[in-house]
């Protein structure tokens, strides 16, 4: 397939973190990178699951062998509640830590963003919810995922607001992790469904960019790389959770996706995901799994040649075949992706009834924001015919 071509009068921006280091074992580091970071009280800010699981011990012991003393915030609860960021931010204030260590999926390292920056702004994280709100540069923070959600390289968060139960975003430079360490080690226990779910987020968050209007020569490159990547080596990691290489490679999948939708922009997929995190009470990953295909399947006459390289790089053979088809061929390969990692497509299979419709509408719809980048225009009515398709 040809390249794609790129107004030359467009201004296309690139965003990411000062220092990304990855490889097996390169966790072993994070104590020399805090020194360096000028650590010397840390807060490492994470979840029971990672603290059960044994990941702690490593980090703590290499960030007491360079005399930086040690705090832990293991309260993180899933898609992160506003007020628990508000907590770990005021025992980083009160204990004077002077360096945040996120460690976990998603959302142990929003937390930990939001504990950075909240360190040192005043008021409530939900104060500077929207697009660069944030004054003044948080705390110094080093960011090590353990389920390949590629969170530590934005530049956003989304805590939860209990009052109204909406997930609000915080996008802010002051975001960025100072280093982000990808050890593809410190995701060999995680579990065969959490691995499904977060290889397809990452899939998602390459998926979307790729095809926004807003996409550019970054966010294509990258996010090509992703999809392949991700079709090639999450089943493998599925079915054999040690297998490095191919934790290596979904590691880098991860940051390769998520740089890209920093550059490229998100669309329907996240709008009408985001209610399915509170109002079913489904994790964002999962969420998103879930509508992938059936947000695909809508948007793929707005960028048919964009949808044909999906399914290339998919692993889909286009040759010849017309540009719609060759498009539906990529709707072909996520839905046998997802049967393959055994993550239903139905709403109704986790126990989301019709009942719920006019309340998926309304939430989707509170997410318009994420409208402008999808490859084709939603309208009330679209956004209600897509969750019945999740349906069937």
């Amino acid at each position: 397939m040809k390249n794609n071509f790129f107004a030359t009068d467009r201004i296309c921006s690139f965003f990411s973190p000062n220092k990304i280091i990855l490889g097996v074992g390169v966790a072993k580091q994070a104590g020399r990178e805090a020194k360096f970071l000028g650590g010397e009280k840390a807060l490492i800010v994470t979840d029971p699951g990672v603290v059960k699981a044994g990941l702690l011990e490593g980090i703590q012991e290499s960030l007491m062998s360079e005399k930086v003393r040690v705090g832990i915030f293991d309260r993180v609860e899933p898609e992160p509640p506003a007020r628990v960021i508000d907590e770990c931010a005021k025992l980083a204030r009160e204990e004077n830590y002077n360096i945040i260590i996120g460690l976990g999926g998603g959302s142990s390292l929003d937390t930990a963003k939001g504990a950075s920056i909240m360190a040192t702004n005043k008021g409530k994280v939900l104060d500077y919810t929207g697009m660069d709100m944030v004054s003044k540069k948080g705390l110094p923070k080093i960011l090590l995922p353990t389920t390949g959600s590629g969170s530590e390289v934005t530049r956003v968060f989304a805590p939860t607001d209990e009052t109204d139960m909406t997930k609000k975003v915080v996008y802010s430079n002051f975001n960025f992790a100072d280093v982000v360490m990808v050890d593809p080690l410190l995701t060999i226990s995680l579990p065969p469904d959490l691995t499904a779910d977060t290889g397809i987020d990452a899939l998602v968050a390459a998926i979307e960019p790729f095809v926004s209007v807003t996409a550019t020569p970054f966010s294509d490159i990258l996010a090509i790389e992703a999809i392949r990547l991700i079709s090639e080596n999450l089943p493998i990691v599925y079915a054999k959770g040690d297998n490095i290489m191919a934790r290596f490679n979904m590691s880098l999948a991860a940051i390769n996706a998520n740089l890209a939708w920093q550059s490229g922009g998100l669309g329907a997929v996240h709008a009408l995901s985001f209610i399915l995190e509170t109002e079913a009470n489904l994790r964002h990953a999962r969420a998103t799994s879930i509508m992938l295909p059936h947000v695909m399947d809508y948007n793929k006459i707005g960028n048919p040649f964009k949808f044909g390289q999906i399914a290339q790089a998919m692993g889909e053979n286009v040759s010849g075949l017309p540009l719609y088809e060759a498009a539906e061929k990529s709707i072909y390969a996520v839905k046998k992706l997802l049967e393959t990692l055994h993550i239903s497509m139905r709403l109704s299979d986790y126990g989301v009834s019709k009942e719920k419709l006019p309340n998926l509408v309304e939430g989707a719809m509170k997410q318009a924001r994420l409208f402008p980048p999808n490859p084709r225009n939603l309208t009330r009515e679209d956004v209600k015919n897509i969750y019945l398709k999740a349906f069937e």
